[in-house]
């Protein structure tokens, strides 16, 4: 499943399938196109583990992170 990949603040990134990432948080706007990968359940991938990726994706419509820290149920939540 192709992701694009974007840059927040600091080492926030947040993934989703939307190619403009308009459906990220606004918490951690602006959002900067960083790059689109390919992602694979059994396809291992540097800087973020794809299983939980394609759970949230599938979700929330993102996942995000920050330090390759997965904090999507923090951002639901509003408590990031």
């Amino acid at each position: 499943m192709l992701v694009h990949i974007f840059r927040g603040p600091g080492r926030v990134f947040g993934f989703t399938l939307d190619e403009a990432g308009a459906n990220l948080p606004a918490m951690f706007a602006p959002w900067v196109s960083f790059k689109s990968v390919e992602l694979n359940r059994d396809q291992a991938t540097p800087g973020v583990k794809p299983g939980e990726c394609l759970d949230d994706i599938a979700e929330h419509g993102f996942h995000i992170t920050d330090a390759h820290v997965r904090i999507a149920d923090k951002v639901i939540s509003g408590h990031a």
